[in-house]
């Protein structure tokens, strides 16, 4: 059952265009390291990343490969903020503690595309910007509150007219779009890749194949145990998200994991292609059951939203995406489509990712709400900074006790009928 649920969203354009992977040999025998990282995602190895370049020595414990997951797997869009736009993060969080906040994510993205071109990671980064097109007249005021907060502090944040919105996405059917030219594009997998060369350049070890099994607390220090070794670390940092077990708990019970899936043509045409996002702008639209959509590097068109738990249901989506790519882009009707995949994503019940105090030396973060590209970069540096001394009223995010969601085992019908519901506002609000 497991295995079928994997094979239907494994058909990665990604993975079908990965620079070769770095060697991380499964764990044998003890080990000792200053700071063990539980998930090679794009949390786990920035974090890896900026400890070893401090000097300390690291260890990455990772089920599969770097960028297995998610991490390798969404649709390679850098888009800065939150969930909640600013004015409502610095009332519910105060001006001190949601100012810092609203800066750590209004600069994730330039954050992520500063790390890519310090480290020479070869991932096909482009930031030229993401547009958020709107599709009524609700939507049009969101958006521009959030243009309106986002300026007020600097930020490069506009509104296009609809002649300029369908000058940049090649297509009507938005009325206007929302620009912020903190974001970008890049490949998801070959930015997981090389910040794991970085890891190791810098003097990190990764071990794949290796799947935490048990954790163990040894006086001050933590004991991980994987089939083939174990790990006698200072301070263990967890960075699973939608892939977050009950080995540490509760974090598994923190967060909800959703199926985001994507489909890809073959390389367009460069007749079609170049009418189609001709900028090599990125795009998710307005709607509570968003789309999103790009062009790779190649020229393919990628499009993505959210899947299901099961098989069938899921193969179901990945059409919808393809009708809904062609309803944007006509033209499209008659190009094939060779790539569909997926991964989790983990969702949180109050929308923000959470910086998590699991235990005396031991700090989560996960919950990135479908932003994790840039913040989950961004939030790697937090762990490192935390790992390395910096008293936790000192961090760019707050540190929180878990706190397991309520009736967490009812998540799956629970997300089915959000889904759903979701699915009629939208239809009632074209």
């Amino acid at each position: 059952m497991i295995q079928n649920e994997e094979a239907v969203i494994a058909n990665s354009l990604w993975t079908a265009t990965a620079n070769p992977a770095p060697d991380c040999p499964p764990l044998r025998g003890k080990v000792e390291c200053d700071v063990a990282v539980i998930g090679a995602g794009f949390t786990g190895l920035s974090a890896a990343v900026h400890l070893a370049e401090r000097g300390k020595r690291v260890v990455v414990l990772d089920t599969h490969s770097p960028g297995w997951g998610a991490s390798g797997r969404n649709g390679g869009q850098v888009n800065p903020g939150l969930k909640e736009e600013p004015d409502t993060i610095e009332a519910q969080f105060g001006q001190k503690v949601g100012g810092r906040m609203v800066a750590m994510s209004g600069g994730a993205g330039q954050f992520v595309f500063d790390l890519i071109s310090r480290l020479n990671i070869n991932c096909d980064a482009r930031q030229t910007g993401w547009i958020q097109p709107v599709h009524n007249e609700t939507a049009d005021a969101v958006v521009r509150r959030r243009v309106e907060q986002w300026s007020r502090r600097g930020a490069p944040l506009r509104m296009l007219d609809r002649d300029t919105t369908v000058a940049l996405l090649g297509t009507e059917l938005y009325r206007g779009a929302m620009i912020d030219e903190r974001g970008g594009n890049l490949h998801p997998l070959n930015y997981a890749l090389g910040l794991a060369d970085a890891a190791l350049q810098a003097g990190a070890v990764i071990h794949g194949g290796s799947r935490v099994t048990a954790h163990e607390v040894h006086g001050s220090d933590h004991l991980l145990r994987t089939e083939g070794g174990q790990v006698l670390a200072r301070k263990v940092l967890v960075c699973t998200n939608g892939y977050t077990s009950s080995v540490v708990p509760p974090m598994d019970r923190t967060v909800v994991p959703i199926r985001s899936i994507q489909v890809a043509t073959d390389i367009l045409p460069p007749e079609i292609g170049s009418r189609i996002l001709p900028q090599g702008h990125s795009a998710s639209d307005s709607r509570r059951l968003l789309v999103y959509f790009r062009k790779d590097a190649a020229g393919r068109f990628v499009m993505g939203g959210r899947g299901n738990y099961s098989a069938a249901a899921t193969h179901r989506q990945m059409q919808v995406l393809r009708d809904a790519s062609i309803k944007l882009y006509p033209q499209l009707r008659d190009i094939p489509w060779r790539y569909a995949w997926g991964g989790y994503v983990a969702m949180t019940a109050d929308h923000y990712p959470h910086l998590n105090l699991v235990a005396p030396g031991v700090m989560a973060a996960m919950g990135y709400n479908g932003r994790g590209v840039a913040v989950a970069s961004v939030m790697g540096k937090v762990l490192a900074d935390w790992a390395t001394g910096t008293p936790n009223d000192e961090l760019d995010y707050p540190v929180t006790p878990p706190r397991p969601i309520p009736f967490h085992f009812m998540r799956k019908p629970a997300v089915i009928a959000t889904v759903a519901w979701s699915r009629l506002q939208d239809r009632l609000g074209r």
